[in-house]
């Protein structure tokens, strides 16, 4: 589930697939319908495309004919992508793709030339603020619209409720905010940092609430959830490991069982459009 495990990690994402989907907001996609068709393709820069979910969920629902360049740092994914069967837009238009391995923490304007839109999913959190900050400043200077999907926010809400829920989620955020090779990771606090930056600029920036709201039939997708959470919320606060050992017991039994559901916080923010 980490990038440190590029088979785990793209068996995440297919997996998260389908409740990043239903979570985004859709008047922001309206919003986008609604633009004049582009006399040319429209071009689409997706950051960190990942198994290209972002690609499969937006391409098909924009009119007109569109030219996507998916960036990821890691080639096993993109080699994935570029197997992927061909996409129509939403008039039968023609999605064509091609993909760019990048680090996507030194991406330019110049590299954006040409966008008609930047995208971006599950991805704020994992930048420290000076990469954010470079990151805006190349998706305001390429003057397109730029849409952030599902970026946690730190909010979570589990039913039915436990004593231990308020501090393993804590553990968690504080986790998310930890430094890797000298990085401080901005985790849930990205959000707002991210809207902060395009304000900086002049950049006006809509914002919209997108939760996972799981339930009986996303055992699967909770299970998965719940242990790296409570995994990665034990690494920070290692007293939390004897406790938790109960807590995972009986949360994996709720599961099983059809019995535990789970809101966790996300937001989507689309930037320069008006």
């Amino acid at each position: 589930m980490t990038e440190d495990d590029p088979a785990g990690f793209a068996a995440w994402l297919r997996l998260r697939e389908a409740a990043d989907a239903t979570a985004r907001a859709p008047e922001f996609v309206a919003l986008l319908r609604a633009r004049p068709v582009a006399a040319g393709p429209l071009a689409v820069h997706d950051l960190g495309c990942g198994v290209g979910s972002v690609l499969r969920w937006l391409a098909p629902q924009l009119p007109g004919a569109q030219r996507w360049t998916l960036y990821d740092r890691d080639a096993a994914l993109l080699a994935r992508v570029a197997a992927a069967p061909d996409l129509v837009a939403a008039d039968g238009a023609p999605v064509r793709v091609r993909t760019h391995r990048a680090d996507l923490t030194r991406l330019t304007a110049g590299d954006l030339a040409g966008a008609g839109l930047i995208t971006a999913s599950a991805l704020l959190d994992m930048l420290t603020a000076e990469e954010l900050d470079r990151m805006v400043d190349a998706c305001a200077g390429a003057g397109c619209p730029t849409l952030l999907m599902v970026s946690v926010t730190g909010r979570v809400a589990l039913t039915p409720a436990e004593p231990l829920d308020a501090e393993v989620a804590a553990a968690f955020n504080d986790h998310q905010r930890r430094t890797v090779d000298g990085r401080r990771l901005l985790g849930p606090d990205a959000v707002d940092a991210c809207v902060a930056a395009f304000d900086r600029r002049g950049v006006g920036v809509r914002r919209r609430p997108s939760p996972w709201r799981l339930g009986p039939d996303d055992g699967e997708l909770i299970a998965a959830w719940f242990t790296g959470w409570l995994a990665a919320a034990c690494e920070q606060r290692p007293d939390l490991a004897g406790p938790a050992r109960a807590y995972a017991r009986r949360r994996l039994d709720q599961v099983a069982a059809g019995r535990l559901r789970v809101e966790l916080g996300h937001d989507d923010l689309l930037a320069g459009l008006g």
